[in-house]
């Protein structure tokens, strides 16, 4: 149906007279007899009798007024959930749970006139297929893991850097640690059932694994963060890692440890991705949120997967700047939290 022809009908009736919706619409009365005169043969009725006091509604044209009107007014939101500035901007958390949730949260609270779309996608490139496919506007990934790189086209710049934590119950031999070096979990059982195979988390552990000789165990069920953590109060030899801003809630029963990671201290690198020419001016408020809020690259007593390999990590020295450096799969521990 043409929507033009619509609005012509919809600007008669408003205005009475087919002269006064010429003027209303800026063309002649000619054109607009011929867009009624068309719509009435698309809908195959009379839509208007002339009177001596100006067009007149027919039945039929009474029927159709409030669905012209409806039809207008669906066009109108139509074009507004696309024009810039009014589609609110998706972006991908992996997890709900996780601390760049945590980012976009603070976001939402600085910006609340901005509309979010928040979704989760489990799988990297996956994300980084939907950004470049323009279903998404933004992800947060890590881009960490030496000898693989972004498609053109995606920028990315660091965002926040997590600092590992060992997770013990109270009998466990760490649990009245102060700190444990790395290499001192070699030999002890870490269990993160959530790090499945493919999965950007799973590189990160697995690099970190090779670097300091630890046995990460990911055999078995994984019912969830608040499961793993039941098992691990109850455990003396049972530990697993997670980030210190990871969101918890226990039991007090549970009594369960944070133990931070030293010497060095293992850094999980978050970044923000996105289209490079996305031009949704929400986006551009998202990046400048972050780069103010963005300490600067994690300094010397720190480890990741790309300065373990010799490399710096990938994105800019300095927070805001843009980046298409290596890209990686590793990440955080699935979309109940890092486990």
């Amino acid at each position: 149906m043409d929507l033009i022809a619509v609005r012509t009908f919809v600007v008669v009736v408003d205005e009475g007279q087919f002269q006064d919706a010429a003027v209303q619409l800026s063309v002649t009365q000619q054109a607009v007899s011929k867009r009624i005169a068309a719509l009435e043969r698309h809908l195959g009725v009379r839509l208007f009798t002339r009177t001596p006091r100006g067009a007149q509604l027919t039945i039929d044209g009474q029927a159709f007024l409030p669905h012209a009107r409806a039809l207008l007014r669906a066009a109108e939101r139509a074009a507004a959930s696309v024009r810039p500035g009014h589609r609110a901007l998706r972006v991908d958390v992996i997890g709900r749970r996780l601390s760049t949730a945590g980012l976009l949260r603070d976001f939402h609270r600085a910006r609340p006139g901005i509309d979010l779309d928040v979704v989760t996608l489990f799988d990297a490139e996956e994300a980084v297929a939907a950004v470049l496919a323009g279903t998404i506007d933004a992800t947060f990934r890590t881009v960490a893991t030496p000898g693989r790189r972004l498609p053109e086209g995606i920028a990315a710049t660091p965002v926040l850097d997590e600092r590992l934590h060992l997770f013990t119950g109270p009998a466990h031999p760490f649990a009245g640690a102060a700190s444990v070096t790395p290499a001192r979990l070699a030999g002890h059982r870490i269990w993160m059932p959530g790090n499945v195979p493919g999965a950007e988390w799973t590189a990160y552990y697995d690099a970190f694994a090779a670097a300091f000789g630890l046995t990460i165990d990911a055999i078995g069920p994984n019912f969830g963060l608040e499961d793993l953590l039941d098992t691990i109060a109850g455990s003396v030899n049972v530990a697993t890692l997670l980030s210190e801003q990871t969101p918890l809630v226990w039991p007090v029963g549970h009594d369960l440890r944070r133990v931070p990671l030293t010497d060095p201290t293992p850094v999980y690198p978050h970044s923000l991705l996105w289209r490079a020419d996305n031009p949704h001016p929400a986006l551009v408020a998202l990046r400048d949120h972050l780069a103010a809020a963005y300490p600067g690259p994690p300094g010397p007593g720190t480890w990741t997967p790309t300065r373990a390999s010799g490399r710096e990590p990938a994105g800019p020295a300095r927070p805001g700047a843009v980046t298409t450096g290596p890209s990686a799969a590793p990440g955080h521990g699935g979309p109940d939290g890092p486990a």
